[in-house]
């Protein structure tokens, strides 16, 4: 689904473009001179982006019953150079990236049968490269919008661990650390505007595949009947949904030149006043979200004791509830002033009632694994953003500014039933329909980005936002409701980080009333010393310990909105 929405959005947009460009070609024009800009030329510039990914384990042990695919959240910021050349409205270049990238992702891997103590894996790039061939089609007023599309080569480093989870004891803790480079490819498309004869604006959709090297898995344990199993190897390949926010220089042009002049802005026989994404005074654009939305929540218990100096990577317990569906309300607002500076927001609630939880234990019954799966029902979710920002660049149909601000998000969930699916000899003892558990969180963190805005056509509006979440501060609690006493879990977790990034396309109707539609990816996680306490009569190991704690959510939007000037 999330590969799904960047795609077919970037389509959209594509799609759209091209069509106001046939558009263009069928109306009545004007005689006018001939457009003075052209795309030919070298171009540096910078980059934020965020998505995900996926990194994929082969099973040396056989089929798995879970796991093996690593979800990994990606946050990325760096720099790009290239050249293009046009010939009349096609426009072909050369460019080169390099980023450096946030990530991180953990998940089960290794889990072929309930008597082998499984692994936990985790995967997370830290750098992209990509050299890419590009070709376009230039419209619009002088031809400043550039649809385009793209492809190359592409190189990653990835980088993780392969740990084994508890196994009683019975033999040292073993893990195996990877990291690598690799060579893979990258397709991709999007669109850039010129906003100034020496600044261009692009939002830009990449998808990037890599194979990986076999990698060595540590020697773990049998259990029933008591064995020690030798060391093997895993195969690795990944993959990854990107979205960027760009912004270019154009070499030759004067930087500072904020406007184009006396060139006309039209080459079509005026139709009526355009609606303006600018004005030179106050301004404010407030509406309405329908968001449809998939979650997911994981929560990594570790088997080592809060204060320990073993690896917190080692677990006893993970809790991941995913395929969260659901529909949220939402309002937003943006303040705009003259001097540039901006105030924005949203607010938003939404229920679910679709969804698993897989309840993951090693050790913890009479065999080395155990994986029931539950469903998920009462669903709720809340959040907002606020941020406060400047417009380094704003012009008549277009404004570019970074913005520092908060968000938060809330969800809350009853668990029903429970079928076990790796250990033939347990069944859970509740019904289908029953509670057997709940699960609450809060994610409160900072957040910095950019947000551009441009005009593609007369009436189309590109809208993105790419926020990087520098700290998270995290509050749970877990209840578990099948155990003979009152059980709880305390959660708390800080560090980490996370990525927030939305695109939106929209279409005026009036001067001041447009539609649209976007996509969403939000991405949170604590660091790994985040620490579970359990509370309550039926606890026991130490009470408190190790944890880790991830979330995402993402989907597809519709609006409406109302600008006033």
């Amino acid at each position: 689904m999330r590969s799904a929405l960047l795609f077919w959005g970037a389509t959209t947009i594509a799609l759209v473009a091209s069509g106001a460009a046939t558009s263009a070609d069928l109306e009545p024009s004007l005689q006018l001179p001939p457009a003075v800009w052209s795309w030919s030329g070298g171009y540096i510039g910078g980059h934020l982006g965020g998505g995900y990914g996926r990194t994929s384990f082969s099973n040396p042990y056989g089929p798995p019953i879970y796991g093996d695919i690593i979800d990994t959240p990606v946050f990325l910021a760096g720099g790009q150079i290239g050249y293009n050349w046009q010939k009349n409205s096609w426009v072909f270049g050369v460019q080169l990236d390099a980023s450096g990238a946030v990530s991180d992702g953990t998940n089960t891997c290794l889990a072929a049968s309930s008597a082998v103590v499984s692994a936990n894996c985790k995967a997370g790039p830290n750098v992209f490269a990509t050299g890419t061939g590009r070709m376009g089609y230039a419209f619009g007023p002088q031809g400043r919008t550039l649809a385009y599309i793209k492809g190359g080569l592409a190189w990653q480093n990835n980088q993780g661990d392969v740990v084994n989870n508890y196994e009683l004891g019975w033999m040292p803790q073993e893990t195996t650390h990877f990291a690598y480079g690799r060579v893979g490819g990258i397709i991709g498309l999007g669109v850039e505007q010129a906003l100034t004869p020496a600044w261009s604006v692009t939002a830009e959709y990449d998808y990037l595949h890599f194979g990986g090297p076999k990698v060595e898995t540590p020697p773990t344990v049998q259990l029933p009947p008591f064995a020690i199993l030798p060391a093997n190897t895993t195969s690795l390949s990944s993959n990854y949904h990107i979205g960027k926010i760009g912004l270019n220089y154009h070499f030759g042009t004067d930087p500072w030149t904020a406007q184009w002049g006396n060139a006309p802005l039209s080459a079509k026989a005026p139709t009526g006043a355009p609606p303006m994404a600018y004005t030179p005074g106050w301004s404010f654009e407030g509406g309405s979200r329908l968001w449809l939305s998939r979650g997911r929540f994981q929560w990594d218990h570790s088997a080592v004791a809060s204060g320990r100096l073993e690896d917190p990577s080692i677990l006893i317990s993970r809790l991941t509830y995913h395929g969260l569906d659901g529909f949220s309300g939402e309002l937003f607002g943006r303040l705009d002033s003259p001097w540039g500076i901006f105030l924005k927001s949203n607010v938003g609630t939404g229920r679910f009632n679709k969804g698993n939880m897989n309840d993951e234990d090693w050790a913890a019954t009479s065999v080395s694994y155990a994986n029931t799966i539950s469903g998920q029902a009462n669903g709720r979710f809340t959040y907002y953003t606020a941020d406060l920002g400047y417009d380094f660049l704003r012009g008549a149909n277009y404004k570019v500014g970074g913005f520092i601000g908060w968000t938060y998000y809330a969800q809350s969930s009853d668990t029903i039933g429970c079928v076990q699916i790796a250990n033939p000899m347990y069944r859970c003892p509740a019904s289908a329909d029953q509670i057997v558990g709940s699960q609450d969180t809060q994610w409160n963190a900072p957040r910095i980005g950019l947000s551009a805005e441009t005009m593609l056509t007369e009436r189309w509006r590109l809208s993105t936002d790419v926020a990087y979440l520098p700290w998270i501060d995290f509050k749970g609690r877990d209840n578990h409701l099948l155990r003979d006493l009152t059980t709880f879990d305390e959660q708390r977790g800080t560090g980490g980080g996370g990525a927030q990034i939305e695109g939106v396309l929209s279409y005026f109707i009036t001067k001041n009333f447009s539609i649209g539609v976007g996509g969403r990816y939000w991405a949170m996680w604590t660091e790994e010393h985040s620490n579970s306490t359990c509370k309550g009569s039926d606890c026991f190991g130490a009470s408190t310990g190790f944890a880790k704690f991830s979330m995402e959510r993402w989907g597809t939007f519709f609006q409406a909105s109302y600008k006033l000037n």
